[in-house]
């Protein structure tokens, strides 16, 4: 309850058709296989409504196997913006999205970083929505809204679904002060917010984390310089997983990291969401078998999806996806079996990605 109410009060961030954005902004965008979708993001990049003198556009190429980069070569011959295009394999001997972030941060020239994904689609306001936001309120790490689009099947728009209500709690964590999610896909930090806080040291050797863990960082070193960025204006579009094996792949490469956050509080809130899920997947067996009552399962059940509802209505509302709203009534009977696999997979298991396999247990970079 607490989460729709700090999402409520949580101010828009609205840009005024007279702001003069000043901020030089650098672009960094990891990517590894993506010649299929970089060029339609290359082409929102270009169709900004922002100075391009004050725009540089990073691609770091994590040693992909297809043309990603002659794709990026090709069209940076006839963009007006500065488009630089760097192997990740000429500077360090490994791979890893880590690794990538690191060096595009070290080669940027600009005084505000902002970072998204190759297969990602952008608005024409997205770079002038960050600018207003970091001129006006100067935050050192500010969080973007991510949303699915071009969801044709059932298994898509559920997705969208349970991802808007981790966009949705990730920015209602912000609005409490207590951030505890964000995604790599829409954010942006100050270059000098990345080096106080000492970068990735301390998690280079886990695959995935490259936004939550800075951002616990961040928060942890500057309290209150952390904002959401709540202009619908601001969302960035990714795709939905096709199938159910590379969904499950993902969200497993997501959970591997909550067993390495260092905040104690992420770590609490992390372990209450699995136990809550827990209990309510053992409640159905200890009611069949009479050890309690079912109109008790049946309440915290319910209440459950009230709470959900209210909340996702609102993040819906603002992702302009409300008509999808009706899926989350599907989506309840699969949610919480999958929380609890995801998350012992994310401890104990293994996920491929990209063409690279990682195992949860071990520390290794890649």
């Amino acid at each position: 309850m607490r989460r729709w109410r700090a999402w409520d009060k949580m101010p828009a961030s609205v840009t005024p058709a007279s702001f003069q954005a000043s901020t030089r902004l650098t672009v960094i965008i990891p990517v590894r296989n993506e010649a299929e979708n970089i060029l339609d993001l290359l082409q929102d990049l270009d169709r900004q409504n922002y100075p391009s003198e004050l725009i540089e556009v990073l691609i770091i190429d994590d040693h992909s196997t297809d043309n990603t980069s002659s794709v990026v070569d090709s069209f940076c011959a006839v963009s007006v913006l500065q488009i630089k295009c760097l192997e990740l394999s000429d500077y360090v001997n490994h791979g890893g999205k880590k690794a990538a972030v690191q060096l595009g941060v070290e080669q940027a020239q600009g005084e505000l970083l902002v970072f998204t994904d190759g297969d990602c689609r952008v608005g024409e306001e997205w770079l002038r929505s960050y600018a207003f936001l970091y001129e006006t309120e100067q935050p050192y790490f500010i969080s973007g809204p991510v949303c699915f689009h071009q969801t044709n099947t059932l298994f898509e728009r559920m997705q969208l679904i349970e991802f808007a209500s981790l966009i949705g709690i990730g920015g209602a964590s912000i609005a409490l002060g207590k951030p505890n999610m964000c995604n790599g896909a829409n954010l942006a930090y100050r270059r000098d917010a990345f080096e106080l806080v000492g970068g990735f040291a301390g998690n280079e050797h886990i695959a995935s984390g490259d936004d939550e863990f800075l951002l616990h960082k961040v928060h942890t070193s500057f309290p209150q310089q952390v904002k959401f960025l709540k202009n619908p204006k601001a969302i960035v579009y990714t795709k939905a997983r096709k199938d159910l094996i590379s969904f499950l792949q993902q969200r497993v490469r997501w959970a591997s990291k909550w067993k390495s956050y260092q905040s104690l509080q992420v770590q609490l809130i992390a372990l209450i969401v699995f136990a809550v899920n827990l209990l309510l997947f053992l409640a159905i067996p200890l009611a069949y078998w009479s050890t309690i009552p079912f109109e008790a399962v049946l309440g915290a059940y319910f209440t459950k999806f009230a709470v959900d509802f209210l909340f996702l209505s609102r993040i819906t509302s603002f992702l302009q996806v409300r008509s999808y709203l009706w899926y989350m009534l599907p989506l309840q009977f699969v949610y919480i079996p999958y929380v609890i696999l995801t998350a012992v997979l994310g401890l104990f298991g293994r996920y491929s990605w990209k063409g690279r396999t990682i195992r949860t247990y071990e520390r290794q970079r890649v």
